[in-house]
C-alpha cells in the first residue's frame, strides 16, 4: 500500500524532474550555430551511428585528422586526408576538388558519402524529425521542422564560427615586433620570395580559392586526378585545391592523399620535387622545378609556418 502510494505521489513529480532536466541543456540551445554545433558532435548523422562530423575534424588538431585516410562508418577509409573546417567563412570553393560551391552544399556530401556517414540525406532528416528534442530546437530556432536545406544550414553556420585570427604572425602584422622570431621573420621572405609559397598561398587565410598541380599526379603510383575528376577538363588533371595555412602546424599529414607526416617533409618537397615523385603530369609551372632551397631556409620557412598557430591551441 505505501508502495503505491509512493509511486502515484512522487512518480509523476520524479518524471517533470527529468523531463526539466533534459529542457534545460537546451536551453542553452537558442541559435543556428549551436545547434549546428550539436549536430557536428552527434553521431545521429551516421548510418550506424558510430561517428560524427568530429569523429574526423578534430577541434584537437585543428578540426582536421591525424591520419593520411580517415575511418568512416564499418571503419571505410576515406579517399582523400581530412581538410581542416576552420577559417572556411571566406572560402570560394570547397574539398580538394571544389566540387561544393557553399559550405551548406559542402556540409551534406560527407552524410551522403558511402564510405564517410554513408545516410541519405532523405533518412537523416527522418532521423532527425523522429527526435522530439531534434524536432522542438529546430522549431525553436528556425520555425520549422528539420529539412535537408536547414540541416545543412545549421552545419554550415557553426563552420563559419571556426575563425582564427590570433596568431604570432598575426601579433607581427599589427606591429609587435617581438611577437615572432627572427628565424621566422626571414621565413616570411623565404615565404613571399625564394619559396613562391606566397604565389599561391596568399590573403588573410593563405589561399587564393585556387587549383594547382604541384605534381603528385602521375598516372603510375599518384592516380588521384582531382579537379579533373569533377570537371573532365584534361587542364584539370593533377590539380587540388590550394589549402588555407592557419594552424597547419596542427594538421599534419600534409597534401590530398597524406603523403607527408611533417611540415619539414612538405618543404622538403618543395625544395626538389623530383627527389619525391618521378614523371609527374600537368605540374604548374612555379613548383615543376622546386626552389632548391638551402638548409637554412628551409628553417626559417618552417618557423614561419609555426607561426601561424592560433593562440587558442597554445595556452
Amino acid at each position: 500500500m505505501v508502495k503505491k502510494l509512493f509511486i502515484a505521489l512522487f512518480l509523476p513529480l520524479l518524471l517533470v524532474l527529468l523531463a526539466t532536466k533534459t529542457d534545460t541543456s537546451n536551453t542553452q540551445i537558442r541559435t543556428k550555430e549551436q545547434l549546428g554545433k550539436k549536430l557536428f558532435f552527434d553521431p545521429i548523422l551516421s548510418s550506424d551511428q558510430s561517428i560524427s562530423c568530429a569523429s574526423c575534424h578534430n577541434p584537437k588538431f585543428a578540426f582536421a585528422d591525424t591520419v593520411a585516410f580517415s575511418k568512416g562508418v564499418g571503419n571505410n577509409i576515406t579517399t582523400r586526408n581530412v581538410p581542416t573546417v576552420m577559417n572556411v567563412l571566406y572560402r570560394e570553393v570547397y574539398f580538394w576538388d571544389g566540387r561544393a560551391k557553399t559550405l551548406e552544399e559542402q556540409a551534406i556530401f560527407p552524410i551522403e558519402n558511402p564510405v564517410e556517414m554513408n545516410l541519405k540525406i532523405e533518412d537523416a532528416v527522418a532521423r532527425l524529425n523522429a527526435s522530439t528534442e531534434y524536432v522542438q530546437l529546430f522549431k525553436k530556432i528556425l520555425h520549422s521542422k528539420p529539412s535537408k536545406n536547414n540541416l545543412a544550414e545549421v552545419l554550415a553556420a557553426y563552420e563559419k564560427t571556426l575563425e582564427t585570427s590570433a596568431t604570432p604572425f598575426d601579433k607581427f602584422a599589427k606591429g609587435d615586433s617581438a611577437a615572432i622570431s627572427e628565424s621566422a621573420k626571414r621565413g616570411q621572405l623565404v615565404f613571399n620570395f625564394q619559396g613562391h609559397c606566397f604565389d599561391c598561398h596568399f590573403g588573410p587565410d593563405f589561399t587564393g580559392d585556387e587549383f594547382k598541380n604541384i605534381g603528385l599526379y602521375n598516372e603510375k603510383e599518384l592516380v588521384d586526378a582531382g579537379r579533373y575528376n569533377h570537371t573532365k577538363l584534361e587542364s584539370d588533371k593533377g590539380k587540388f585545391k590550394v589549402p588555407g595555412l592557419r594552424n597547419v602546424a596542427l594538421t599534419a599529414p600534409y597534401m590530398h592523399n597524406g603523403m607527408f607526416r611533417t611540415l619539414r617533409e612538405v618543404i622538403d618537397y618543395y625544395s626538389t620535387p623530383s627527389k619525391f615523385v618521378q614523371n609527374a603530369i600537368n605540374v604548374d609551372s612555379i613548383t615543376a622545378n622546386g626552389f632548391n632551397l638551402t638548409e637554412q631556409e628551409k628553417q626559417d620557412l618552417e618557423a614561419f609556418l609555426l607561426a601561424l598557430t592560433d593562440s587558442s591551441f597554445t595556452k
